[in-house]
């Protein structure tokens, strides 16, 4: 990849449509052991009729039409395709936001959000710029070894600065607001802010590998005796999916590959445990569609490797920060590193994926924390 900025638009070949449905139709299925449920994995009955969905009901040449109504481009930055939406407003006001999606997620995410953003009847408006990270959706293959979110940050960076944006905000959640934050380490003379969302479940699984802090918490107290129990259930029920693709990415991505019903199972779980409120279906399979056709599935969990082992965390950022916490509890708190003065939203629904579960507070939320650091923006390409 070259370092120009290039129109993209999503064409999958219906020859890979028909062996997606071929190999749909020849699914050899496990048997589900009497007695036992979700807590093994998805049962067989939700599998088969995620699948039967996948297979007779759900239209991806209408998600594709959909996706294709958003303007879509690819560039190459530091030997690696990066894919991106970029949805100019018509506000001259307008605050340019970089909108970093999540594992396992993608682009779909931010579907529901993007025409609030960028034409809302009143208040703030943003020119959005929503990129497949680097080894998700149709940012992969990785160029190589090394994307730790270090360096997709920096990636990211150069990304805004080739689109002209002068001042921009960033907003991610799970990995992309690890990114995010570092998109701002490096680049914290054009960020004007940096927003993140989380959850209890997130904060909890997410300090499990903070070194030593199990033991900064006292089990008397109620609210560090609740982190513990949830840090001890992560790791002992539901670290499973990333303990392998953190030490053995290879391994699992022959299967999330070659199997259409392991990719949907392996992400279909945790739209299942992660979520309090119901996900459309077709978005999940939507999503599930963008890792198969892409082959992604492999690609995050190299990503996931990388990040595991990766030393590369940055410089802090000296920015204003904002925090929405959605299924809120005193856990997070404790747990999320919030600098003095921090912007801190709770709401009581929602979890890891707010943008598809609660996406008319996640947008509210943006615009009250963004809303007051506006400055104008330099022009981009259309």
């Amino acid at each position: 990849m070259n370092d120009e900025i290039q129109p993209f638009r999503i064409e999958i070949p219906q020859a890979d449509i028909d062996d997606l449905h071929a190999r749909l139709d020849r699914v050899r299925w496990p048997a589900q052991l009497a007695g036992t449920g979700s807590e093994r994995g998805v049962p067989l009955d939700r599998m088969k009729e995620l699948v039967g969905h996948w297979r007779s009901g759900f239209d991806w040449r209408g998600w594709e039409a959909r996706l294709n109504r958003l303007p879509q481009f690819v560039t190459g930055i530091d030997g690696q395709r990066i894919h991106f939406l970029h949805v100019r407003s018509e506000r001259p006001d307008a605050t340019p936001l970089l909108l970093l999606h999540g594992y396992p997620s993608s682009i779909v995410e931010f579907v529901e959000l993007i025409e609030p953003l960028v034409a809302p009847s009143e208040g703030p408006a943003f020119h959005v710029v929503a990129p497949s990270l680097p080894g998700f959706g149709f940012s992969n293959p990785l160029g190589g070894s090394g994307w730790s979110m270090g360096r997709t940050g920096r990636a990211l960076a150069e990304l805004m600065r080739r689109l002209g944006y002068e001042r921009y905000g960033v907003h991610g959640g799970d990995i992309g607001a690890g990114v995010a934050g570092m998109v701002a380490g490096v680049d914290g003379e054009r960020v004007v802010g940096v927003h993140v969302v989380t959850d209890p479940l997130t904060a909890a699984a997410t300090a499990t590998f903070i070194p030593g802090m199990a033991d900064r918490l006292d089990a008397d107290d109620p609210v560090d005796k609740l982190i513990l129990e949830r840090m001890t259930a992560f790791r002992t029920e539901g670290s499973g999916y990333l303990a392998i693709q953190n030490s053995r990415p290879q391994t699992i991505g022959y299967g999330l590959a070659d199997s259409p019903v392991l990719q949907l199972a392996w992400i279909a779980e945790k739209f299942a445990e992660w979520t309090d409120r119901p996900i459309d279906r077709d978005v999940l399979v939507a999503t599930v569609s963008i890792y198969w056709f892409t082959g992604s599935g492999a690609g995050a969990a190299h990503v996931l490797y990388e990040q595991a082992h990766s030393s590369d965390w940055g410089a802090p950022a000296a920015v204003p920060h904002g925090f929405a916490v959605f299924g809120a509890d005193a856990t997070v708190r404790t747990l999320v590193p919030a600098p003095p003065g921090a912007h801190w939203t709770e709401f009581e629904h929602g979890q890891h994926f707010p943008a598809m579960e609660a996406p008319d507070d996640l947008v509210a939320d943006l615009r009250t924390f963004f809303g007051p650091l506006r400055r104008a923006s330099s022009a981009a390409p259309s």
